[in-house]
């Protein structure tokens, strides 16, 4: 009886339908806008990791011939939305061409941190005795090849890093 009565009735808008239809729109603008970011994160092509190309590192013209010097510079790396920006550093010489060669601060062998030794000319890797040449050859101990060298450029007097680049040559 009390179904036969509301069929009866004359659709009318009433407070409760109002509220009802209120809601029910509130969350659908709700969940379209939650759901709308999230398939086009899911459907578009992933943006490709970038790093900055060229970073100056320090002045060339302050460098020594065949004296190695640690350089540090700031590099920043974007991942996402999250920029992080780091301390790096790199092992810079100028030869006696005036060519400029950096190299990785790791050793080859365990990533360890590596010197350079004046009195010996050469850098030396304290963990495990690895000892390379200025040019970043392998001379002795358990790395199993050379430096890895950062790509470079010069810009006037300013030198420009670049990628580092994993050196592939095994020692003999």
């Amino acid at each position: 009886m009390n179904s036969s009565v509301q069929e009866q009735e004359p659709q009318q808008t009433t407070r409760r339908r109002f509220y009802e239809a209120v809601i029910i729109g509130a969350q659908a603008i709700i969940g379209a806008a939650l759901a709308i970011p999230a398939v086009a994160y899911l459907l578009s092509p992933p943006k490709p990791h970038r790093e900055s190309d060229w970073i100056e590192a320090t002045d060339i013209s302050t460098l020594n011939p065949r004296s190695p010097v640690e350089v540090s510079f700031r590099k920043s790396r974007v991942d996402g939305w999250k920029v992080t920006t780091g301390k790096e550093t790199a092992w810079v010489v100028k030869m006696a061409d005036n060519s400029v060669v950096a190299f990785g601060p790791q050793c080859t062998h365990l990533g360890c941190a590596y010197h350079w030794e004046e009195g010996k000319s050469e850098f030396i890797c304290p963990c495990h005795t690895s000892l390379f040449s200025i040019d970043g050859k392998v001379i002795s101990g358990p790395a199993p090849r050379p430096l890895d060298r950062f790509e470079t450029k010069i810009e006037g007097t300013k030198l420009m890093l670049g990628a580092l680049q994993r050196s592939g040559e095994r020692k003999a």
